[in-house]
């Protein structure tokens, strides 16, 4: 029995299908791969940090965008939709007619779910520490109040912290905010 060979597709193409597309996908290496859905507990915890930050940079020159954001890692060619992410300068794109894959991002937060974990802890992340303007990267739990920070240190190293507790505030030192805990899991109930 034969198998066709898998057709691989480049950048140009997989924007051309994605513009046109109604589910995202991202991309990597030719490939397109189409994202899952969200649960009710990663969208209120999507909201609820895009409302927090969205209300603390309104008058800077930061610009939040929600999962509807392509960014780009030129660096290794993984075209992708994180849950948040901000710029701090101006916003720079891949096309200058079409402002919809972000090159410049200073900070990204991704939320966990149980299938995407792993990806996005590890391999997400190893895409994108290698984005220049990249300066905090923040994984969110939504199924226990925990908060991974990576920051770039001034010689391009990477710290972790880690937040479990719902009395304590989260700052993201790249855009001068602070979420505290209970605002980010608010209307958020955990297994006990």
């Amino acid at each position: 029995m034969s198998t066709q060979p898998k057709r691989y597709i480049t950048p140009e193409e997989y924007l051309e299908i994605e513009r046109k597309a109604e589910f995202k996908s991202q991309y990597f290496r030719g490939e397109m791969f189409a994202m899952a859905g969200a649960s009710r507990e990663h969208i209120l915890i999507s909201h609820n940090i895009s409302l927090q930050i969205g209300l603390q940079i309104r008058n800077r020159q930061c610009e939040l965008y929600s999962s509807e954001m392509r960014v780009l890692v030129r660096e290794t060619g993984l075209y992708t939709y994180p849950d948040i992410v901000v710029t701090y300068t101006e916003p720079k794109f891949i096309d200058k007619n079409t402002s919809d894959t972000l090159l410049n991002p200073i900070l990204v937060l991704e939320i966990l779910s149980q299938s995407t974990r792993e990806y996005d802890e590890i391999g997400k992340f190893e895409h994108y520490r290698s984005i220049q303007s990249l300066q905090e990267y923040v994984l969110v739990d939504q199924y226990r109040p925990l908060i991974k920070q990576y920051s770039r240190t001034p010689d391009n190293q990477w710290n972790n912290i880690e937040t479990t507790s719902m009395d304590a505030a989260v700052s993201f030192r790249s855009i001068d905010c602070t979420l505290l805990m209970k605002d980010v899991y608010h209307k958020i109930t955990f297994a006990s």
